[in-house]
C-alpha cells in the first residue's frame, strides 16, 4: 500500500510509502509497479538518474518538450525544497506552482506528470536526489524557465542561491513562444 495525497496540481502527488523502523533503521520500497498504478501513476520508468548537491544549490525550473517526461523523485539524503510549475498551454493551472519539503527523514516522493516544470534547491549541507523518469533525457530538447520569474512568485526558502549559467539564462514564462510549452490535454473518464 502507497499512501498518494493529490496536490492543488491535481495530476502531481505526494507519495508517502510505507517505512518500517526498527533499532536496526528502515525498509521501504521505492518503487513497486502495481502499487504505484493503484495510487495513480500509470508510467513506465526507463531512467533513473541521481543528483548530489551541496545547500543552497538552486536547479531548475527544466523540462523537456519532444520527449516529455514524468518523474517520481525522492531524496536519498539531505533535504531540498522541490518545485512544480503547470506549464501547459490552455491548462486550469497554468502558472501555478506547488512546493514541498522532501528528506531522508520525512521519505515523501513527488510524482509530477508531462507538462510541468521542475526545480529544488538545497537546504541541508547537501543531498542527494534519485528521480526515475518516463522518457531518456534528450540534451536537444532542453527547455527552462528563470527561478525568480516574477509573475510565478515561487517563495524560495533560500537568498541567493548557487545556480549553473544556463539555469541563470532561461527566459520567464511570459517570454517563452507557444512553440516551447507543451499542451494541456484534459483527462477523459
Amino acid at each position: 500500500m502507497v499512501n498518494s495525497t493529490p496536490t492543488s496540481l491535481k495530476e502531481v502527488l505526494i507519495i508517502e510509502p510505507r517505512v518500517f523502523k526498527d533499532d536496526r533503521g528502515f525498509f521501504k520500497e521505492t518503487y513497486h509497479q502495481e502499487k504505484y498504478q493503484e495510487a495513480g501513476i500509470n508510467h513506465t520508468f526507463v531512467q533513473n538518474n541521481q543528483s548530489h548537491s551541496v545547500k543552497g544549490v538552486l536547479r531548475g525550473l527544466h523540462y523537456q518538450l519532444k520527449h516529455p517526461q514524468a518523474k517520481l523523485i525522492q531524496v536519498l539524503g539531505g533535504a531540498i525544497f522541490d518545485v512544480v510549475v503547470d506549464i501547459r498551454q490552455g491548462s486550469p493551472t497554468l502558472g501555478k506552482w506547488i512546493g514541498i519539503h522532501l528528506s531522508d527523514q520525512n521519505h515523501r516522493q513527488i510524482y509530477i506528470p508531462e507538462g510541468f516544470a521542475h526545480g529544488f534547491c538545497v537546504l541541508s549541507g547537501q543531498a542527494d536526489i534519485e528521480y526515475k523518469c518516463s522518457d531518456f533525457y534528450s540534451p536537444d530538447d532542453e527547455y527552462g524557465l528563470r527561478w525568480d520569474d516574477p509573475e510565478l512568485n515561487i517563495n524560495w526558502p533560500i537568498q541567493n542561491p548557487l545556480l549553473s549559467a544556463k539555469d541563470a539564462a532561461y527566459p520567464l514564462l511570459s517570454q517563452q513562444t507557444k512553440d516551447n510549452l507543451p499542451l494541456f490535454h484534459p483527462q477523459t473518464p
